[in-house]
């Protein structure tokens, strides 16, 4: 197999914690390791390219599901890439409604946060209005 790395070295030439690398195996995102004969994982350079599209992914903040079904789809290259445009608008719609409640909840904070008197707790606009807000 050409190149092929440690655990410790995949995980410092991609910037993957060994807890994480480890744990993308468990889950399937990454195949099996080879093991040498003294037990050691050994990777490849195709191991390296996996762990990559996996972290820029995350970054991007797929699922791990949406990482998986992307993945299959590079398994058959031949396949046509409405499939990988469907899971990115998906993915685009929670992000858009994700951002639609931060900005509510951004709205709402800043009401609160201008609601203290500046006196006592006891008196305190903030713990009031979080009191009283709908959870």
């Amino acid at each position: 197999m050409g190149d092929a790395f440690t655990i410790g070295r995949l995980a410092r030439d991609t910037g993957t914690k060994v807890p994480t690398i480890r744990f993308y195996e468990e889950i399937g995102l990454l195949g099996t390791p080879i093991r040498t004969a003294s037990g050691h994982r050994r990777y490849g350079s195709g191991d390296v390219r996996r762990l990559a599209f996996i972290r820029s992914a995350r970054k991007l903040g797929f699922s791990t599901e949406e990482i998986r079904s992307l993945l299959g789809l590079t398994e058959h290259p031949e396949q046509s890439c409405g499939a990988a445009s469907d899971i990115a608008r998906r993915h685009l719609g929670e992000v858009e409604r994700h951002i639609e409640q931060l900005i509510k909840l951004r709205d709402e904070l800043r009401a609160i946060s201008t609601v203290c008197p500046g006196s006592n707790v006891s008196d305190c606009g903030v713990i009031a209005a979080i009191a009283h807000s709908p959870a």
